[in-house]
């Protein structure tokens, strides 16, 4: 056969193929889909697209990700963080001056540190007893969770500067859903799923829940559903995000157990949750939400954060001043730092550099800055009272899901 004609036909054969594999991407599922097709029952998880056999071997891409409506597009299937890297600020953010915003629960302050002298500038006061600072979804505005005030308070990142305080009843913690839609308010002692107006926080709707404490949680990699940790029920909820309906809840298998803390895993497959009490993180699979496996890091284990290039995870241990490493390719803890005059680090972030992570000290009054090449404490810093969800601020990512920070 001539040449000319053979390359016609091996052309014609993968043109073929891709027109395939870009019709089964096409077509979102319906949107008041049943439980099951987030894999809450155990649905199987759908195989890559079929690769077209060839003497040359072309590598499978990745399958396109349906994506909750109005979601900013899944940059990268095989690592949700892939917005994250270094330096990458939105415009938005970009001419932000870089800080540390830290709620002092005891105090009700938010001490405000320069990252570039690991100086306190400014003591802000907030509303009663303030637990975590939470970029909006646009990343226009921070709110401090005024918990026990019962109300938000706004800070502009670009001035640095409070506004009027707003009403919201028992704001624990606060996230977004991925496509910017609803505020989510986790009301601990209330028990309930507030859905919110994002921007004026009017409630939207309300969602009672049977567990006690919810208090963290984190969106699977297509944004249509998230994992809530109960913190005084040791139970673990897996709600639908657009009907805004808890599709699954289980206890978690170890008595007196204290979830806190939620992560996705880069590719998405796994969501990872701190337990305080169970002095390790639980090892879940979202979409089947089976019984999750303990992964023992220290006493405490409290905060999860990604390192910027996606490879590592830095985990808390409050109980004895030390900080994990988890290396997501080898599946295992690779490194333990130890503070060297002890403390309880908590909660906190990764500097837009990815090389600082910082660290509230709940039960010290200060905040660690910890190298994250070498694992050394680079500063300690006195701060307010009871510090807690500290925000680093900005840090790249195209939008906000909310907590101290999580990006995509």
């Amino acid at each position: 056969m001539p040449l000319h004609l053979t390359l016609t036909k091996r052309a014609g054969v993968l043109l073929a193929g891709a027109l395939l594999a870009a019709l089964a991407g096409c077509g979102a599922p319906p949107f008041d889909q049943p439980d099951q097709d987030l894999g809450t029952q155990g649905a199987a998880t759908p195989s890559a697209s079929p690769t077209v056999k060839s003497p040359v071997q072309v590598p499978a891409r990745p399958k396109a990700i349906q994506g909750l409506a109005g979601m900013p597009p899944v940059l990268d299937p095989e690592d949700v963080y892939a917005a994250d890297r270094p330096g990458k600020l939105s415009p938005v953010v970009k001419d932000f001056p870089s800080r540390v915003y830290v709620p002092n629960t005891e105090s009700n302050t938010v001490s405000v540190i320069d990252p570039a002298t690991y100086q306190v500038i400014e003591t802000i006061p907030v509303g009663i007893h303030p637990q975590h600072v939470v970029p909006s979804w646009d990343l226009k505005t921070l709110w401090v969770n005024n918990n026990r005030g019962h109300t938000l308070t706004p800070i502009d990142p670009k001035t640095g500067k409070a506004g009027d305080p707003v009403e919201v009843h028992d704001p624990y913690n606060l996230y977004f859903t991925p496509d910017g839609k609803y505020a989510v308010v986790m009301a601990s002692l209330d028990r309930e799923l507030v859905f919110r107006d994002p921007h004026t926080m009017k409630p939207v709707k309300t969602l009672p829940v049977s567990c006690y404490g919810v208090n963290h949680a984190d969106f699977s990699l297509d944004g249509r559903y998230f994992v809530v940790s109960c913190e005084f029920s040791g139970e673990l909820l897996k709600v639908d995000t657009a009907r805004m309906k808890v599709i699954g809840q289980q206890k978690l298998p170890f008595s007196g157990a204290m979830p806190q803390d939620v992560k996705l895993s880069p590719d998405g497959k796994t969501f990872y949750i701190a337990d305080m009490m169970a002095d390790g993180m639980w090892v879940l699979d979202g979409d089947k939400f089976t019984e999750p496996k303990l992964m023992p890091t220290g006493k405490g284990t409290h905060g999860l954060y990604v390192s910027r290039d996606s490879k590592e995870m830095y985990i808390s241990n409050r109980g004895e001043g030390t900080i994990s490493v988890f290396d997501f390719t080898r599946n295992q803890l690779t490194k333990k730092w130890t503070l060297p005059d002890g403390g309880s680090p908590d909660m906190g972030g990764v500097s837009a550099d990815g090389d600082v992570l910082w660290l509230s000290g709940r039960y010290d009054s200060e905040v660690y800055a910890i190298d994250t090449r070498t694992g050394q404490q680079i500063a300690r810093i006195r701060v307010g009272g009871g510090p807690h969800g500290l925000a680093v601020y900005p840090q790249p990512g195209r939008y906000s899901l909310g907590h101290t920070g999580v990006f995509r």
